[in-house]
């Protein structure tokens, strides 16, 4: 290969992950549970709530509060409380 020659330029093959994987998010909650501030954004609205608790499945239980919100933006979110592990994630709306 000359120095003249131009190598094609190619991308690094990304490790292939869950689609919506949870990502920790930082909530201010408030005293009954609901999120007031979602990664430093105060919510405006919260949608909707539901819980998801399952065991049968999985080897790992499952215990999940979640939160459809509207936060001050505008920008959709959901985020929940993992009951088991007592920390607050998000995925996109």
């Amino acid at each position: 290969m000359t120095s003249d020659t131009v190598r094609p330029r190619t991308r690094a093959a990304r490790p292939a992950g869950r689609v919506n994987e949870p990502r920790p998010a930082l909530v201010e909650a408030r005293f009954g549970g609901e999120p007031a501030c979602v990664n430093r954004q105060s919510v405006a609205l919260v949608r909707e709530e539901w819980r998801v608790v399952d065991r049968w499945w999985t080897e790992e239980p499952v215990s999940r509060r979640y939160f459809d919100v509207v936060l001050e933006s505008g920008q959709n979110a959901v985020v929940f409380h993992d009951d088991e592990h007592g920390r607050w994630f998000t995925q996109k709306a």
